[in-house]
């Protein structure tokens, strides 16, 4: 049996929406990453690639209820 393992971080993409009085902002999670064990860098699996918008990535927080 394979153990999975939690991501250290998630991956979203950002589109910004709306007038320059009223802007709001789409968040979609995009992906997942994995702290390298020297602590220099991260690993990201992307589920989609975004062509415009920006990413953000997050330390993971467990879900309720998760």
């Amino acid at each position: 049996m394979t153990k999975t393992v939690k991501p250290d971080y998630e991956v979203f993409i950002i589109k910004e929406f709306g007038t320059s009085e009223e802007k709001k902002s789409k968040w979609t999670k995009i992906g997942a990453g994995w702290s390298h064990k020297d602590g220099e860098g991260i690993s990201l699996q992307l589920d989609a690639i975004p062509i415009d918008g920006k990413l953000s990535v997050r330390k993971y927080r467990e879900k309720n209820g998760s």
